[in-house]
């Protein structure tokens, strides 16, 4: 996807198709800008599949089957329909050339106008004009501050803050303040130029289909992946992801890789800012949450490694596991089956006893009541965590959304729904004659 050839606009979104040489010419959409097309013939339109869905008929099934019973002209109808509607939303899009290994990309670009508009409908926070000053601590808290600082500084990701600055001529560090963009005042934010006001993870965030309100809706993209239509819908990555240049010019995706994705810097915690600047809130609070976990399975498992060792040093001294494994008692157990089972003697178990003794022992009792405490503290500690984040990501006003459905489970799913509500309606027709038959016996013998 980093291959993809831009030619002036910067691409925010990229959909991917496959398709046949044809024989009989048509005209093509070329290279177009906003503008309007004229709307194709209306067969198979997503908002009529849209709405098959929502009225439970079976629909056809997902992958290659569903592909088959598209013809390449009605895929390329769906399309033209799909393309025209982000036309008319504000897009713009570009088309590459046909190629030899079948696959064209069509590359899609937000304008300042439908861009100011989303981030404003989104309340994306940037940057304004005014500073704080950041003043630290002095006398014991200072001097605390300080100590804890030197100790996390090997812990923590060499990940720059750019929230936060130098004065050069001052020494004196001010943080941004940050307030979620509107339109009409434009003056009081720190603005350079409106192509770079959002990054391309911001930008990619505008326009993917589960957050914006334009034609790319994630019901739609996904009804047309389920159907063949398009093969691939994506943004593309902020660059490669080697290091090229000064260590001050890295983008965050060599970041990201450096300072995350490696096993070098597994004892580090994660740059979840960055995580969720690049990959969104979704994906920022999955590895939050994640490392959370991690951390707090640290105390079980050094409780655990003490239990263990516990039984380790005990198992001689215990009761059970001398009798058990003393061969100069001679206990004869009974057959633990009638007729072919023969009697054993409890010596031969010793092993078993032993071991098992390792993980049920006296502590285990205090290890299980630690376990329950341990519960209920990392759930109240992930509460609080995640409000932390929700707050300093402004994400206080939003609801939690469900987990989208995958394309290729959206059409098996209403085929089934569709299946369940047949048999539904047989076995109550069935019962209704049943009852019917009941009630005419009944009148029969009166």
């Amino acid at each position: 996807s980093d291959q993809i050839p831009l030619n002036r606009l910067k691409v925010d979104y990229v959909l991917c198709y496959k398709y046949k040489k044809r024989r009989a010419s048509r005209p093509r959409l070329s290279i177009t800008s906003n503008g309007s097309l004229p709307l194709p013939i209306p067969i198979l339109i997503p908002s009529r599949l849209d709405s098959e869905a929502e009225s439970g008929e079976a629909g056809p099934p997902a992958g290659d089957m569903e592909e088959s019973k598209l013809s390449e002209e009605e895929k390329a109808l769906m399309r033209e329909e799909f393309e025209s509607g982000l036309l008319e939303a504000g897009l713009q899009l570009e088309r590459d050339k046909e190629r030899s290994n079948c696959l064209s990309f069509i590359r899609l670009h937000i304008p300042w106008p439908i861009l100011s508009r989303e981030a404003e409908l989104q309340k994306i926070k940037v940057a304004v004009k005014k500073k704080c000053e950041l003043r630290k601590r002095t006398g014991t808290a200072g001097t605390w501050d300080s100590f804890v600082t030197k100790v996390n500084t090997p812990f923590q990701p060499d990940v720059p803050d750019f929230d936060i600055h130098k004065d050069s001529q001052t020494n004196l560090h001010f943080k941004t303040l940050k307030h979620p963009f509107i339109r009409d005042k434009l003056h009081l934010y720190d603005i350079n130029s409106t192509e770079t006001v959002f990054d391309n993870a911001t930008r990619s965030r505008i326009v993917s289909p589960e957050t914006n309100t334009l034609s790319l809706s994630v019901d739609c993209i996904n009804s047309l992946l389920a159907r063949g239509v398009y093969i691939s819908a994506y943004p593309l990555h902020d660059g490669s992801f080697t290091r090229r240049g000064r260590r001050d010019q890295r983008n965050d995706r060599q970041l990201l890789h450096e300072e995350w994705a490696n096993y070098g810097v597994m004892h580090k915690y994660q740059p979840v800012d960055l995580i969720r600047k690049y990959f969104g809130e979704q994906i920022g609070l999955y590895f939050a949450w994640l490392g959370v976990y991690t951390q707090l399975l640290i105390p079980p498992s050094v409780l655990g490694i003490i239990v263990f060792l516990y039984g380790i040093f005990t198992v001689d001294a215990n009761v059970p596991s001398q009798e058990t494994c003393d061969d100069n008692l001679n206990i004869t157990m009974c057959p633990l089956c009638d007729g072919v089972c023969d009697y054993w003697h409890l010596s031969t178990v010793c092993s078993l006893t032993r071991a098992s003794y390792l993980f049920d022992n006296g502590a285990t009792v205090f290890f299980a009541i630690f376990m329950s405490l341990w519960a209920a503290w990392f759930l109240e500690h992930w509460k609080r965590r995640q409000m932390c984040l929700k707050y300093s990501w402004d994400l206080t006003s939003l609801e939690d959304e469900e987990e989208e459905m995958r394309p290729e489970y959206e059409e098996a799913l209403q085929e089934k729904k569709a299946k369940v509500k047949a048999m539904l309606k047989k076995k109550v027709h069935m019962l209704a004659c049943v009852f019917a038959a009941n009630s005419f016996i009944s009148n029969l013998q009166h």
